[in-house]
Formats: structure tokens, sequence, C-alpha cells
């Protein structure tokens, strides 16, 4: 279990922290998991565009499959996409080879639109061994998070002061967090704009 965090913490590392990177600069990695969302990822799109913003789709099958326009968008745009299955299942219930399969669709759309994942998530973050052996085999970095907005629980009045609160304390501090949001609720797409700007006021410099 240790030797599993572990691995998993390099990566961490590896997403949050680009190799050309000054060492004083300060970064927050903002991921998105489970869209695209045909309802928000186009408008959570134009903000991130407007304010010069890079992130992280992690992305379902299922809706990649529904949605290949803004699966584009979002890699033509420059932000990174990553896995997070077919159908979102936890896939510590699964053998290998089931596993596979639901990591290896996505990574098969993916390639038909000319897009290279370097990263899987696991829905829930839950994973196993298998796992990290499916995702090796397809040449896929495990990446988890270390803040999450839990924005998947509804609009929340504290939202955005829950996330800069903790988010504060990864710029204050010289830490170079992944924040874990989704693009299918409402609430990250109203609150995102004053996340981003506050972060920025507290000293984050880059977004990755």
């Amino acid at each position: 279990m240790m030797r599993r965090f572990l691995a998993v913490l390099a990566v961490l590392s590896l997403l949050v922290i680009p190799v050309d990177a000054a060492e004083t600069t300060k970064y927050v990695a903002l991921t998105f998991d489970d869209g695209p969302s045909g309802r928000y990822t186009r408008r959570l799109l134009d903000g991130l565009w407007e304010r010069e913003v890079k992130a992280t789709f992690l992305l379902c099958g299922y809706r990649i499959k529904d949605y290949p326009d803004i699966t584009q968008r979002i890699f033509d745009e420059g932000h990174e996409i990553g896995i997070h299955t077919y159908s979102h299942p936890n896939l510590r219930h699964l053998n290998l080879a089931a596993q596979s399969e639901q990591i290896g669709r996505v990574q098969r759309f993916l390639r038909s639109l000319g897009i290279e994942a370097r990263f899987l998530r696991p829905p829930y973050g839950s994973f196993n061994d298998i796992t990290l052996k499916a995702a090796e085999q397809m040449d896929l970095k495990v990446v988890l998070w270390s803040l999450d907005s839990e924005d998947w629980r509804g609009v929340r009045e504290d939202y955005a002061a829950l996330v800069n609160t903790r988010g504060q304390r990864y710029v204050n501090n010289d830490l170079r967090g992944i924040f874990l949001f989704h693009d299918t609720v409402h609430g990250t797409l109203e609150n995102l704009p004053r996340i981003i700007a506050q972060l920025q006021a507290g000293g984050c410099q880059r977004f990755v």
C-alpha cells in the first residue's frame, strides 16, 4: 500500500510541475472529472480562455462519444486530456481484462481524434495493483488529487470560500496542488472565476 501511494504521489509532481519551470514559480493544477458535459463544458472553456488559464480534463468515454466536438476543442485550446474510464465504475471491483477495457476503450476514442492521453484518474480515486498494471501496459500514469473541492455535493454558499481557504495554503506555502473539480456541476461553473482570481491575487502565477 505504501509503495502504491508513493508511486502516485510522484505522478502528482509530474502533472503539476513542468520540466522547464523556474523553481520560484507557484503553480496550481485545475483538474475536471466526468466530462465533457454538453451543458457546462463549453462555457467553462470560454472562461478559461478569457483568463488564459490551462487545465486538465479527465474524461469519460461515453461522454466523449456523445461530445467529440467538445473533446476536440479541449485539446485544440491547449488543455491536457486524461482518461476517467469509459463508464465510471469502481475499478477495484473489476478484473484485469475489464479494467483494461474500461481504460483502453477511452484511449482508442481519443486516438481516433488525434489525442494521446498521458494520465488515468480512477473514478472515486479507487484503484489497486491491477489498475497500476493496466495503466502501465497503456503507458498511462495514475493521478489523484491533493484538494477536493467537493463540488459534487451541489451548490453551497461557502463553496468558493472553502476552495480558496484550502487553496491559499498551497500558494502561501509554495506547494503545488492538484485541485479536483467536475465540469458537470453548475456550482463549479459559477464559482471558478472567483476562485481563479483569488488564487492569482494570492500569488499563483501559473495554472497547468
